[in-house]
């Protein structure tokens, strides 16, 4: 499956490979905040928390999971 994780501000390409080779775009908006998009084929869901968890360890707001 393939996730779209959107979490609140900016992070550098860097993170890409420590988050697991996530495609990430930042998005900036003139009325909101800037979110940076991460997207990942996730192979199951042990997979998926596993990327939770490091989003978590950054001390990043996730604002909304998406499922395609």
């Amino acid at each position: 499956m393939i996730y779209e994780l959107k979490v609140l501000g900016e992070l550098d390409q860097s993170w890409s490979d420590w988050l697991g080779s996530i495609h990430m775009v930042v998005e900036k908006q003139e009325d909101g905040p800037i979110m940076t998009i991460l997207t990942a084929e996730v192979a199951d869901q042990s997979a998926l928390f596993g990327i939770l968890d490091r989003i978590r360890d950054l001390n990043l707001v996730l604002v909304s999971i998406n499922v395609d």
